[in-house]
């Protein structure tokens, strides 16, 4: 046997036992960051849903009116937890990624509209599921745990929601 595939053996099984480690599990959010975050993801929403209002995909159009009540619902649960916690939250801010997101959105028009704001909402909304199920699991804050709670399982239907519109 040569040297060559010695190394690239060793490096195989090394590469093995990395991948059977488990992940390092990311350190819970604050509570601040948890409502900075759920705040966002909020704005976002209901900035993408009211430019896909109008579109003439009626799937499309009927997520996007479903999504302003919805998200409007969970920033108002989520402030009304902070307040029971003794937490003023900041305003929310967009990061940069939903900017550029919610940017080409609204540079597009028809179809490739639609199919642009439904991919962007199932990465989004996947987002936002693990971080409501991360809070509800670790958060420290009682009652924004507990909303975090609530909120998951509609983020859930809206995820389902997406799988079933047709383009």
């Amino acid at each position: 046997m040569t040297v060559r595939p010695l190394i690239a053996a060793a490096s195989l099984a090394a590469l093995s036992a990395l991948n059977a480690l488990p992940a390092a599990a990311a350190p819970p959010l604050s509570a601040k960051q948890f409502i900075a975050k759920a705040g966002a993801s909020d704005m976002w929403e209901r900035k993408e849903a009211a430019i896909m209002t109008t579109s003439s995909n009626s799937d499309v159009a009927g997520f996007a009116k479903q999504m302003l009540v919805d998200h409007a619902k969970s920033t108002e649960m989520v402030k009304a937890a902070a307040a029971k916690d003794g937490i003023t939250p900041d305003a929310p801010a967009l990061s940069a990624k939903q900017k550029a997101d919610f940017g080409a959105l609204s540079a597009s028009k028809g179809a490739a509209r639609d199919s642009l704001y439904i991919t962007q909402q199932k990465a989004a909304h996947a987002d936002a599921l693990a971080l409501m199920q991360g809070y509800a699991k670790s958060g420290r804050m009682k009652n924004l745990k507990a909303t975090a709670g609530e909120i998951a399982p509609v983020v859930q239907g809206h995820i389902d929601m997406l799988g079933k519109i047709t383009m």
